[in-house]
């Protein structure tokens, strides 16, 4: 499906394939089935092989998906993925291996760089002890203290004056100290909450040797951040937890405070730190073309994820990891040969500032840039792949390649939507290709989740797949990379824009936009 007007051509091929792709379908049997004979008697011996191929595609990503076996596996073996974390080399590892079963070649754990140091964070909670029992929802940052074991210790409201401080100060070795929360700008129309820039006061309860301060989330969802993952000084580490509970809970500790009770709570933050440098890697795997095989087409997405409590690094981007391993099974078991080389790559940094597919960009000379036809990021979540950002010189080519999933998921259509320009920025990888002139895309995905519900919080679990939304991206991914990789030319390329005809870039639909 297009948005706006296309060249006459292209809405001729559209609908002609479209309306052929449904009949074959309906005709076809076996999969294993390698005769033209359901197709119509018109068809030339070109089209005949071209479509037995994609139908095959079709049938098997629609009929014997496994998308959803990969990204339990992803996320219940393995589970969140911190860029250097150990779980995140296990991903890795696992990728490869599954990428070597279908029978892919050049398979390779990559390394593009390192950190500083390692973060792994372990089985962690936190409670109200006293005067109720109660579970909190909490996290904090990645690549910050944790606790030594279990901390018990009674909480105080920061002090703002010195008689506040003196009347709590021998009191306060092993304390927690309760952030007045504070509005600090919106998510979703909602105001959020934190806690204040620490102050003297806060700055004297620290040195007085408190466990941890505890701040307020905004409402229900706790978003998990990171400390300053490329300086780490394990040497100098602080000796107190930033800790942040959701919103009821720290109302539960501050209202039985305002009641003049005393409140103790008790945190467990498991923590361990790696000393590095901490080596980081990509994982690369191809199906070579058999008749350009220099030049490529990328099926990409980023396995790193946060990971506070809760989470599993399903939304973000388990679903992602697991189309585009998927896509990759579906090709290979479909015995599809593209003309050009399609690669796939599952990158990790990405919640750092896209490292690893900027490091990957950057390994690559003008002449490799140039033979890479189209760079495909799935990143937006749960959502179906509803659609394409492009200039009208894709337009024709994209709206071929993506019309034989409109006709086999006519309720979860691909649209391909054509702007002044193509996006120079971005959250997701690929920006790395799109700085350097390399057409890349981030699917638009479109559908009934709420991809900010679970993004980088601890409700980012694998009970927020929708198996037939990702079903439908591994299948439209892998049609969608064939297609290009076989058509006659490259993607053809942006033109250079002048103030006159440069336009606002796109902004995607139904998941991320300016947001790691």
């Amino acid at each position: 499906m297009i948005s706006r007007t296309m060249p006459a051509r292209a809405i001729r091929f559209h609908l002609c394939l479209t309306l052929g792709l449904a009949a074959l379908l309906t005709g076809c049997t076996a999969r294993n089935d390698n005769s033209n004979a359901h197709l119509a008697p018109s068809a030339t011996p070109a089209e005949q092989q071209w479509s037995a191929e994609v139908i095959r595609i079709l049938d098997e990503g629609k009929n014997r998906n496994q998308v959803m076996d990969r990204l339990t596996h992803l996320t219940q073996e393995i589970g969140p993925r911190l860029t250097g974390s150990t779980r995140a080399k296990m991903a890795n590892d696992w990728e490869a291996e599954m990428f070597r079963s279908w029978g892919l070649q050049n398979v390779e754990v990559r390394q593009w760089g390192t950190i500083p140091a390692g973060f792994d964070r372990g089985p962690s909670y936190g409670r109200m002890v006293a005067p109720a029992d109660r579970e909190f929802e909490f996290t904090w940052p990645a690549w910050s203290p944790g606790t030594d074991g279990p901390s018990k210790g009674n909480v105080y409201r920061e002090p703002t004056t010195q008689e506040e401080f003196d009347d709590i100060a021998s009191t306060l070795k092993g304390a927690w100290i309760l952030q007045p929360a504070r509005a600090r700008g919106s998510r979703r129309g909602v105001v959020e909450t934190s806690g204040a820039t620490p102050t003297d006061w806060l700055t004297k309860c620290k040195d007085a040797g408190i466990a941890g301060v505890i701040s307020a989330a905004r409402g229900g969802e706790l978003v998990h951040t990171s400390g300053r993952y490329n300086s780490v000084d394990l040497e100098n580490l602080p000796k107190w937890v930033n800790v942040t509970v959701r919103r009821s809970d720290y109302d539960a500790i501050n209202s039985r405070l305002a009641d003049g009770e005393d409140v103790v709570v008790e945190f467990d933050c498991n923590a361990t730190f790696v000393p590095g440098p901490v080596p980081c890697y990509n994982v690369i795997a191809e199906i070579p073309g058999t008749l350009w095989p220099d030049e490529v087409v990328i099926v990409s997405a980023h396995t790193d994820s946060w990971d506070g409590p809760g989470s599993e690094g399903t939304v973000d981007n388990g679903t992602g990891t697991c189309v585009t391993l998927e896509a990759a099974r579906i090709l290979a078991t479909s015995g599809v040969k593209p003309k050009r080389t399609i690669r796939f790559v599952l990158w990790t940094g990405e919640e750092q500032g896209l490292l690893g597919s900027r490091a990957y960009v950057n390994t690559l000379s003008e002449e490799e840039l140039s033979k890479i036809s189209a760079v495909f990021v799935d990143d937006g979540g749960t959502n179906y792949e509803g659609g394409l950002q492009v200039v009208e010189p894709m337009a024709a080519m994209l709206t071929e390649a993506t019309a034989p999933i409109n006709a086999v998921f006519p309720d979860m259509p691909v649209e391909i939507h054509i702007n002044p320009r193509m996006p120079r920025g971005g959250a997701s990888d690929h920006a790395s290709f799109n700085a350097k002139g390399v057409p890349g895309f981030f699917w638009d995905e479109v559908g009934r989740a709420d991809y900010r519900f679970a993004w980088h919080t601890q409700n980012d679990k694998l009970e927020q797949a929708i198996p037939e939304y990702l079903v439908q991206s591994s299948t439209c991914a892998a049609v969608t990379a064939f297609n290009v990789a076989n058509a006659p030319t490259l993607l053809p390329r942006e033109q250079a824009q002048t103030d006159e005809t440069a336009g606002e870039a796109p902004t995607p639909r139904g998941g991320r936009q300016n947001n790691n």
